[in-house]
């Protein structure tokens, strides 16, 4: 937990319910070029299974930083989960909003994944390569960037499952027909993997570029863009 997202947790300890909201309002950031996220992950450490009616009333708000707010707050709902059935419908309820309208709700379901990951490893793996193999492009969208995050990735398992995921998000972009290329939800899955390839190869470059090295040869013009823009990326190791 950084400084500030302590210092955010420790003040919405001293809150009741009531009065969470207005705090998340107050110190959000917005409207600002960069939303408070560590505010975000403090309210789903202190919040995410004390008040369910709370994180619920979030989940259906209006505003899509408080939205953004309840949907990370699903991941402690997830893993203390007591049963496969109550489980299974927390992952359901992420899913959809992996296709939410808001881009910041979509963000919120990626950082859910990643502090479940944290947890439970195996359970992250196991549902998002799910969701990278069968699934609309927001979906596989969602899964390689929970996936893609570096400090999942000093698992070996984890990155295994990132390459993977990565790689088959790629030939579902590169099936699609042409004229489909341009929808909005296929340039948002082409605009993950122009990043969360390079993040997958800089936690093991020769791992990670031996899985690259098959776009490289593409001649797929999506593909082509997303070889260039992993290129781009400062971590991006010499080939």
């Amino acid at each position: 937990m950084t400084t500030r997202t302590a210092q955010h947790a420790a003040a919405l300890e001293g809150l009741d319910a009531s009065a969470v909201p207005p705090y998340l309002d107050a110190h959000s950031a917005l409207p600002g070029p960069r939303a408070n996220l560590e505010l975000v992950a403090a309210f789903a450490h202190v919040w995410g299974t004390r008040a369910p009616a709370l994180v619920d009333a979030l989940l259906a708000d209006p505003d899509e930083y408080r939205r953004m707010c309840g949907t990370v707050a699903m991941a402690p709902r997830l893993l203390a989960a007591m049963s496969a059935g109550a489980q299974a419908t927390v992952v359901a309820q992420l899913r959809e909003r992996a296709a939410d309208d808001s881009w910041r709700v979509r963000e919120g379901v990626a950082m859910a994944w990643q502090l479940v990951g944290d947890a439970d490893p195996a359970l992250l793996r196991t549902t998002m390569a799910g969701w990278a193999a069968d699934g609309p492009p927001l979906v596989r969208r969602a899964a390689i960037a929970s996936l893609c995050e570096p400090r999942l990735l000093h698992d070996e398992q984890t990155l295994g499952v990132a390459l993977a995921a990565c790689a088959a998000a790629t030939d579902f972009l590169a099936a699609r027909p042409a004229g489909d290329r341009r929808a909005a939800d296929l340039r948002t899955l082409r605009q993950a993997l122009g990043y969360c390839w390079s993040v997958a190869i800089a936690a093991d470059p020769a791992r990670g570029l031996t899985a690259f090295d098959a776009l490289t040869r593409s001649s797929d013009p999506d593909v082509a863009w997303v070889v260039r823009e992993n290129r781009k990326k400062k971590r991006m190791p010499v080939a």
